[in-house]
């Protein structure tokens, strides 16, 4: 089977590194992918919004399956426009279509559903620039901190947590009147703020059943001891031991057969990823977002912990044939640290030289922000690398990643030192 993986970050090369283990994998592309998805894969120079490109090199090449990975093809509608054509009527799409993409698109639709559904989470209220003082009265009614969140998409920094009313006004000033997300604040959502633990559980849906996936906790802010600003993330953990039995069951119970049961209701078909952003608040489980792609660093933590052949896995979310399908997950605790350029989320530096990446070592190094400049690799985004360690012992696991990562340099590089510590520190001091 000709495969084409859409995108270009560290989610990518993590799917591609899978999808080629598989003995059902002839060929795979990548559009537009990365220095890393090079070394494994043929990289494709389109971008993953040119559908019309797209949809030639597919007919050109006989792939009988793309894999979207980032959200902005989905909500473009990269399913709908396949879809239309008859041509690409044996096509395998692994991702929703424009309407289901709503549920990461927008976060004002996404709360719809999830209120109209009785699917447990935070409360809250949108506003736009024409009721901006209404909004302002809203603030001063919540308890801080205040939660905003852009409407659209934001690349994962369209959500600000204001520890004081006077941030939070200026933070909807910015973001209704001054457009600082551009598009996606158009609309701001206003949101309670919840005392939990945070964490992230992955659905694969064929729209009749479904599998879930091993759960993880990312890392969003740029500093240790999570502050600073909020970035596409700094790492991940899998499993998280907070979540399991009776837990996990609620999310099960309580978000995930209610949503795939509200996306039939609502008449949407879903078929791909789904990724619900969670608190854990005393044992019960709140819906902060919908995702409809793997996360990134997540996917690097969660795939790794796939034993089942991913190809056949995807041919049975086609098919509708999910729950004839075994999934077998791997044990062993995973651990991902994100190397970044200096000065990311913010202003950095691009085609600095990688040194490093070929060294040997007890981890594995997926590229996200990479090039190939002649012989050598080279920066080309805010994050680079992430490097994942595997053990059954979380401790090893997470020193693995910290090994990998510390042989690899490029000028001004950057990551947290603390990724993982936290739910080390649970798990000893708990024992769960």
């Amino acid at each position: 089977m000709n495969i084409l993986v859409i995108g270009s970050g560290g989610r990518e090369h993590a799917l591609t590194w899978k999808l080629t283990q598989s003995p059902k994998c002839d060929n795979i592309y990548v559009a537009p992918g990365n220095a890393g998805t090079s070394t494994m894969a043929t990289n494709v120079s389109i971008s993953p919004n040119d559908f019309e490109s797209l949809g030639d090199f597919i007919l050109a090449n006989n792939v009988e399956m793309i894999v979207v990975g980032p959200e902005d093809p989905l909500v473009n509608g990269i399913r709908d426009y396949f879809e239309a054509q008859p041509s690409f009527a044996k096509l395998m799409i692994i991702g929703p279509g424009r309407l289901g993409a709503q549920l990461e698109g927008s976060k004002d639709f996404s709360k719809d559903f999830m209120v109209n559904h009785g699917i447990p989470t935070p409360a809250s209220q949108t506003f736009s620039a024409e009721n901006f003082a209404e909004g302002i009265t809203y603030i001063r009614q919540q308890s801080l901190p205040v939660v905003l969140k852009a409407d659209g998409l934001a690349a994962g920094k369209g959500v600000i947590i204001a520890t004081s009313y006077d941030e939070a006004e200026q933070s909807l000033k910015e973001m209704l009147l001054e457009e600082k997300f551009a598009e996606a604040s158009r609309k701001v959502l206003i949101e309670q703020h919840l005392n939990g633990i945070e964490l992230s559980v992955f659905v694969l849906t064929d729209g009749l059943s479904y599998k879930i996936l091993p759960e993880a906790k990312d890392y969003k802010r740029i500093g240790e001891q999570d502050t600073g600003l909020n970035t596409g993330g700094m790492g991940a953990v899998s499993p998280v031991p907070f979540a399991k039995g009776s837990f996990l069951e609620k999310v099960e119970e309580k978000v995930v057969k209610t949503t795939l049961a509200g996306l039939k209701k609502d008449e949407i078909p879903f078929k791909g990823f789904l990724f619900i952003g969670l608190m854990n608040v005393n044992g019960e489980p709140y819906v902060i977002e919908y995702n409809v792609r793997m996360g990134d660093p997540e996917t690097q933590v969660v795939i790794p912990r796939i034993k089942s052949d991913l190809v056949t896995l995807f041919e049975a979310v086609a098919n509708q044939t999910l729950e004839k399908v075994h999934l077998e997950i791997d044990d062993r605790f995973a651990c991902t640290v994100v190397g970044v350029a200096g000065g990311y989320p913010g202003t950095y530096n691009k085609g600095d030289v990688i040194e490093g990446l070929e060294n040997e070592r007890n981890s594995t190094v997926f590229q996200a922000g990479t090039i190939k400049s002649g012989d050598q690799t080279v920066t080309n985004g805010g994050r680079i690398i992430a490097v994942t360690g595997m053990d059954y012992v979380l401790e090893n696991a997470i020193n693995k990643a910290y090994s990998g990562i510390s042989s690899i340099k490029w000028k001004d590089m950057n990551f947290r030192t603390d990724i993982g510590r936290d739910v080390l520190s649970l798990v000893e001091n708990t024992g769960l």
